[in-house]
């Protein structure tokens, strides 16, 4: 994404914001691209019959977007902030409603190839991956923060660092101690993938 597009998506949230419904048409638009893009990564690992598709994630994000309250959007970077954590629950709502179809035999998977350490890329279940964000949250929450922010909203260091109102220095040594707590936490469950 230029600098040109991140002023676009600025300058349509705060439009958005105002009150523009139209706004918020332009920049689901704008960002369609990105947020597919994204939908897409959380289902490298994912069956091939499965039924969730990412522009199916991203439909249904819309539709959370566009029906919760207004927002104060601040930028781009609390925008993809937003719609990572509403797509973080999006796959846990899916996850769980198949899980109650069908304990065991059709979890939603994500892919976990950003969190380094574990022997290869692997498809964990995402309620795993949510379990193990809200463990991880209980004892350090901006760690958790940077965590989401950072795989499930694609945000640079920089970005993160920005909305937890703290030092990308912080942002790089919270990632560390997370990912290596992580590794530890998911390791496990991915043996169950035979992954």
């Amino acid at each position: 994404m230029t600098s040109g597009d991140r002023v676009e998506l600025t300058t349509l949230l705060q439009q958005w914001r105002a009150g523009s419904s139209d706004a918020g048409n332009e920049l689901m638009a704008a960002a369609h691209d990105n947020l597919r893009r994204l939908a897409a990564h959380y289902l490298q690992g994912e069956r091939r019959d499965l039924s969730v598709q990412a522009t199916d994630l991203v439909s249904e994000l819309y539709v959370k977007l566009f029906s919760s309250g207004a927002i104060a959007w601040q930028d781009r970077a609390h925008f993809f902030a937003v719609a990572g954590r509403q797509l973080r629950r999006i796959l846990v709502d899916h996850a769980r409603a198949r899980g109650a179809a069908k304990r065991g035999g059709d979890e939603v998977r994500v892919s976990l190839t950003q969190i380094q350490g574990l022997a290869q890329p692997v498809a964990l279940d995402v309620l795993d991956v949510d379990e193990a964000l809200r463990r991880l949250e209980t004892f350090d929450a901006r760690a958790a923060a940077g965590v989401e922010l950072r795989f499930f909203s694609g945000l640079t260091e920089e970005e993160i660092a920005e909305i937890l109102g703290i030092a990308p220095a912080t942002v790089r040594r919270d990632w560390k101690l997370a990912r290596a707590w992580l590794v530890t936490q998911l390791a496990p469950a991915s043996s169950k993938f035979g992954r």
